[in-house]
């Protein structure tokens, strides 16, 4: 058991949580403005491929990065326009994001290196340890696996609480998921602050696909965000709609695939489809056990029509 519980374990840990923590604040975001989102998987898609995409054209990873900003940009616009401009039924405009980041990525692959279903290696983000860090006590030896990267990966987790629960800003987005009505009344533009909220879980989920693509790996492959977006998803429910609980509940996740990964070193008896199968299990199990406990915001997936 030692063996197997070990920092490398714990590093691995949160390496894989980061691109289910990304996606997981953009859906926050959203939901907690009063737009349901169940999109993050599409999104997800659509930043891995742009970020691969812009590497490969620029050889810039950097500009890699950009453009998966632009292209969580472009999805999460397009979400908004469709949920709140147009005020169209909110769970099937972000089910067609889905099937177009599922979609159109797998069918731009041929068209771009005319090959099917994985690209060829991109110039991937540059990843150096922190400095300095593995001198530090106890964590030391945790922390100096980390990069720059993933430290920004986490800072955005407290950035995201300390907008959304100590800033006017924040106040004035759980207002319109609460009470568009009162928010509107109070002087706030619902229909402003709901569009920023969409746009920027397009981007912050957009970003966890890159996560994937030129951090983690080098190139893009159809699908190959496996159902993360639906377990950030599951994460913001089963934190009932917090940052604090929603992200341990993503570190869960990563432990559990850290685990998975982990066990094929130690065990050939059990099946290597059952252990990669366990974030996803362990996803299921919470939400058929807290999921009527959890309740959201009271204005949420309710189209905001002003007077």
């Amino acid at each position: 058991m030692s063996d197997f519980i070990t920092l490398s374990l714990f590093a691995s840990m949160l390496h894989l949580a980061i691109p289910v923590i990304l996606p997981m604040l953009g859906g926050l975001l959203c939901e907690r403005s009063g737009v349901v989102n169940i999109g993050l998987e599409g999104m997800m898609l659509g930043g891995a491929f742009g970020a691969v995409a812009f590497s490969y054209l620029t050889g810039n990873p950097w500009l890699g990065l950009l453009g998966a900003v632009f292209t969580g940009a472009l999805t999460g616009g397009l979400l908004a326009v469709m949920s709140v401009s147009l005020r169209g039924d909110q769970v099937i405009g972000s089910t067609a994001i889905n099937l177009i980041g599922a979609g159109l990525t797998a069918a731009l692959v041929p068209i771009i290196w005319g090959i099917d279903g994985t690209t060829p290696s991109v110039p991937k983000v540059p990843t150096p340890p922190l400095p300095l860090v593995g001198d530090l006590p106890l964590i030391g030896p945790l922390l100096a696996e980390f990069s720059f990267i993933d430290l920004c990966a986490f800072g955005l987790v407290f950035l995201v609480w300390w907008v959304l629960m100590r800033t006017d800003m924040g106040l004035r987005l759980r207002a319109c998921g609460e009470s568009a009505v009162a928010a509107d009344a109070a002087g706030i533009d619902v229909t402003r602050v709901r569009f920023i909220a969409v746009t920027l879980s397009g981007v912050l989920a957009a970003l966890g696909g890159a996560y994937l693509s030129i951090v983690t790996l080098d190139l893009f492959q159809a699908s190959m965000t496996q159902g993360r977006g639906f377990l950030a998803l599951a994460a913001m429910v089963f934190g009932k709609w917090r940052v604090g609980p929603a992200f341990l509940v993503c570190l869960g996740f990563g432990l559990a695939d850290a685990a998975a990964l982990r066990a094929q070193i130690f065990t050939d008896d059990l099946p290597h489809d059952l252990l990669f199968a366990l974030p996803y299990i362990l996803a299921l199990v919470a939400l058929a056990t807290f999921v009527g406990r959890a309740s959201g915001p009271a204005d949420v997936g309710k189209p905001f029509r002003r007077a």
